[in-house]
């Protein structure tokens, strides 16, 4: 098993619909660590930590995000911790 770190940016109409709110429900919900926050250039910044196949399920849900969520884009860095 390996533990990990993503350094995530979502790109689109992700500020203003829930999704740092949802997100952090499906962070408890899969049991990984981290934080997320809103950008002042209308980009949304995360960190997610745990075990490697939860945490690229939590990269996965970030392509679609909330439920009134537009992503554009995201990009991330994974490396192991």
């Amino acid at each position: 098993m390996s533990i990990v770190r993503a350094h995530v940016f979502i790109t689109g109409d992700v500020q203003g619909v829930g999704y740092r709110f949802y997100a952090r429900q499906e962070m408890k919900a899969l049991g990984i660590g981290g934080w997320i926050r809103n950008l002042d250039d209308g980009r949304v910044e995360a960190i997610f930590e745990g075990e490697e196949s939860k945490v690229r399920k939590m990269i996965d849900w970030c392509f679609e995000g909330s439920p009134v969520a537009q992503v554009r884009d995201v990009q991330y860095d994974l490396v192991e911790i």
